[in-house]
C-alpha cells in the first residue's frame, strides 16, 4: 500500500513585532524560538504575517496586514509589487534602499573583523526603467483563456498577473498588454515559453524562444509586429547558438563602457552584460580612477566577458590581459579590440573555478589586477593572485559574502582594504553590487 505523503499544515495568521532587517532586506522576527524571515517588512514594524515556508530552523512568511508602520515605509510604485518576484524592495525609497545595502554589507565585513580604511560614496542613478536585459516569461492560460507575459511570482512557478514592469526599459515594460495581444494571436501562443529582452540606447532586441516550428502566418505577424514598432525581432527554436533575426535581417547591439570614449563593444541578446548601463558606465569610471594606469602598467582583467573593463583600461596601460571562461565571448571580445583599433589586449579562455597552475598568463607578473566575477566569488584564482607581484586589485562584486570570503584571504596575503562602497545596479531589489579596492606596499 502506497505511503500517504504528509502536508505540512502552515499556522493561521498571527501578530508580530519586526525586530531587525536581514542581509537580504527582509524583516527578521522570532516566532514560538524560530527565526522568521518576513518579506517587506521594516523593523519596528507591528504586522500580521502569513507563514509560507517552515524548516526546522528558520520560517519565511508575507505581510497579511499592517498594524503599526514604519516611517520609512512608501507607497510601492508598482501595483503589482506585492506578487510580482522581479523586486523586493519598493516599500522604502530609493535613499533607504541604499543604506539598507551598505549597513549590511559593512556589518558583515565587521562580523569578519576586516578593516576598511575608507568607505566610498556609493555609485547612484535613475532607480526606475533601468533594467536593458532581462529574461520574460509567456504562458498561455486555458482556464483564462489569456496570455501573460513577465516575471514569476515571489517564491512560485507561476507567471504574475502584470500589465507593466517599472524596472524594465520603458520599451517594454510600459508595454507588456502589446506582447500579450501579440502572442495570443499566434497560432504558437501556447509554445512560446519566453522573450529574451535585450536593449542599447537605440534599439530594443526581443527574442521569440518556441518550443515547435512557427507557421508562416505567425512569421508573418512578428515581422509586421517588428515593422509597426520598431522593435527587433529574433527567433530562437533551440538553444542559445540558434537565435537568429527574423526583422530586421542587420542587428547589432552595442554598449559604452564610458560616456566620454568612442570605445563602443557589440553585444548578443544572451551575452552577459551589465543591466544597468548608467551605473556600469560609473562603475567602469570609478575603477579606472582606482587603478591609475600608467603606460608602463602590465594589467590582468580576471572574468574579462566582452570587454568592459579590458578595452577602457587598454587605452591606458601598456598591456591587458583578459581572461573569460566562454570561449566564445573571447572571440567577440578580441573582435571588439580590433573594431576600436585597441592592439596592446590579449585574451584566454580558461576556467577560473579550475585553476591549472601551468597557465601560460599565470607564469607572467602584472602590476595591477582587475576581476569581475560571479555571484560565486573567485576563491580558486584569488589564492594564486599574491603570486602575480601586483600592489594593487580592484574587485567588483555581486555577492558580498563571496567578497569577504575572498577578501579575508587577500588579507591573508599582505593585502590592504583600502575602499569599499556600494553600487545601485539592481534598484528595487536586494541585489547588492560593491567595488572593493585593496593594495600592498
Amino acid at each position: 500500500m502506497a505511503r500517504r505523503s504528509r502536508r505540512r499544515i502552515l499556522p493561521e495568521p498571527f501578530e508580530v513585532q519586526i525586530e531587525s532587517l536581514s542581509h537580504e532586506g527582509r524583516g527578521i522576527c522570532h516566532h514560538n524560538g524560530k527565526i522568521v524571515f518576513v518579506f517587506a517588512a521594516l523593523p519596528g514594524e507591528r504586522v500580521k504575517i502569513q507563514i509560507n515556508k517552515s524548516t526546522k530552523k528558520y520560517a519565511e512568511a508575507s505581510v497579511v496586514e499592517i498594524l503599526q508602520a514604519s516611517p520609512l515605509r512608501i507607497q510601492p510604485q508598482c501595483p503589482h509589487f506585492s506578487v510580482c518576484g522581479g523586486c523586493s524592495m519598493q516599500h522604502v525609497s530609493s535613499a533607504t534602499q541604499i543604506d539598507i545595502k551598505r549597513q549590511a554589507v559593512l556589518e558583515m565585513f565587521n562580523h569578519a573583523g576586516i578593516n576598511i580604511d575608507h568607505v566610498i560614496p556609493p555609485l547612484t542613478a535613475e532607480p526606475w526603467g533601468y533594467r536593458r536585459k532581462a529574461r520574460l516569461g509567456a504562458k498561455f492560460v486555458r482556464k483564462k483563456q489569456r496570455l501573460l507575459v513577465g516575471f514569476r511570482e515571489r517564491n512560485k512557478p507561476y507567471l504574475a498577473d502584470m500589465q507593466s514592469c517599472h524596472i524594465l526599459v520603458e520599451s517594454v515594460g510600459q508595454h507588456l498588454p502589446e506582447l500579450m495581444t501579440l502572442i495570443g494571436g499566434l497560432q504558437a501562443r501556447e509554445t512560446i515559453a519566453q522573450i529574451e529582452v535585450a536593449a542599447d540606447d537605440d534599439h530594443t532586441m526581443l527574442v521569440f524562444r518556441h518550443l515547435e516550428p512557427l507557421v508562416n502566418e505567425d512569421k508573418q505577424a512578428l515581422e509586421t509586429f517588428a515593422r509597426n514598432t520598431g522593435f527587433w525581432v529574433q527567433l530562437q527554436p533551440a538553444g542559445p547558438d540558434s537565435m537568429h533575426p527574423l526583422y530586421p535581417q542587420q542587428q547589432s547591439l552595442r554598449f559604452k563602457p564610458l560616456p566620454d570614449s568612442d570605445i563602443v563593444i557589440r553585444f548578443k541578446a544572451n551575452d552577459f552584460i551589465q543591466v544597468n548601463a548608467a551605473i556600469n558606465q560609473q562603475m567602469v569610471r570609478q575603477a579606472l580612477d582606482f587603478m591609475d594606469l600608467t603606460s608602463s602598467d602590465e594589467v590582468l582583467d580576471l572574468f574579462s566577458g566582452l570587454g568592459n573593463f579590458t578595452l577602457p583600461m587598454a587605452r591606458l596601460a601598456k598591456q591587458v590581459t583578459g581572461i573569460e571562461g566562454d570561449q566564445a565571448m573571447v572571440q567577440r571580445a578580441k573582435a571588439s579590440a580590433l573594431e576600436n583599433d585597441i592592439h596592446n589586449t590579449q585574451y584566454f579562455a580558461a576556467d577560473l573555478t579550475d585553476v591549472d597552475s601551468s597557465w601560460p598568463w599565470l607564469q607572467k607578473s602584472y602590476n595591477k589586477i582587475l576581476l569581475d566575477p560571479p555571484r560565486s566569488g573567485a576563491f580558486e584564482i584569488i589564492q594564486k593572485i599574491s603570486a602575480l607581484g601586483a600592489s594593487s586589485i580592484v574587485y567588483v562584486s555581486c555577492q558580498p559574502s563571496s567578497l569577504v570570503r575572498d577578501a579575508q584571504v587577500l588579507i591573508h596575503a599582505g593585502y590592504q582594504l583600502t575602499d569599499l562602497g556600494l553600487m545601485d545596479m539592481f534598484p528595487q531589489t536586494a541585489h547588492v553590487e560593491t567595488m572593493a579596492v585593496f593594495t600592498k606596499e
